[in-house]
């Protein structure tokens, strides 16, 4: 039986490319170009990282991915847009189902589970109102390991004080679902955009395109 549902945050609850719009303003049609490598070296940087065994926190991560996107387009910078671009990760969009998607989950307990650190988190969920419905978030920050590592998913079975089958984990991410199954958690994966099932050896649970539909075929286990 579940008992509590851990939900992935970037790309899952919030659409990490609701940056385009600020970078648009600062640079005029090269919104989508910027946010789509920032995302994409932000992840290679977390997984290098990983892999080295060395930990540098999520927000610093993110910052020097920014860096580097904004070098690869030849676009110029300095400190003071770099500093505009980067706080909008903590102003991101929820996707438009979220609220009332969280609240089909319910009555089990509901909580983020995440690569950002808990600073970056708790102000994001707090100027998007997503406190209100939910009951907790948990950062890898305080292993300081990143998913897909088991340890990340460990943290959070042992702070929940939960048997990894009484967890539902969330992600819209193919590598996190892939992982977290690996791990042992009950697993839905929100494929959003219709991608093909990464071929890691790791089928999820559950699989829908909107939190909506996730939390009707999960209501029952």
């Amino acid at each position: 039986m579940i008992k509590s549902v851990l939900f992935d945050a970037y790309g899952t609850l919030y659409d990490v490319h609701s940056v385009t719009k600020k970078c648009n303003e600062l640079y005029h049609g090269r919104g989508m170009e910027i946010s789509q490598i920032w995302r994409q070296k932000q992840l290679d940087y977390v997984w290098i990282t990983s892999l080295m065994d060395k930990y540098k926190d999520f927000w610093s991560l993110t910052k020097e991915a920014l860096y580097y996107s904004l070098e690869e387009l030849g676009l110029q910078y300095n400190e003071k847009i770099v500093e505009e671009i980067l706080n909008e990760y903590l102003h991101l969009s929820l996707y438009p189902e979220v609220m009332e998607a969280l609240n089909n989950f319910r009555p089990r307990e509901l909580f983020i589970l995440s690569n950002g650190n808990l600073r970056m988190l708790n102000e994001l969920v707090k100027n998007t109102y997503l406190d209100k419905h939910l009951d907790g978030i948990i950062s890898v920050e305080d292993y300081k390991v990143y998913k897909p590592k088991p340890d990340a998913y460990d943290l959070a079975a042992k702070r929940l004080g939960l048997d990894k089958e009484e967890i539902l984990f969330i992600s819209s991410n193919g590598w996190d679902a892939a992982g977290s199954k690996s791990f042992g958690f009950t697993v839905g994966w929100l494929n959003r955009f219709g991608k093909p099932a990464d071929r890691l050896g790791m089928t999820p649970d559950f699989i829908a395109s909107d939190l909506k539909e996730l939390a009707q075929i999960t209501k029952s286990i």
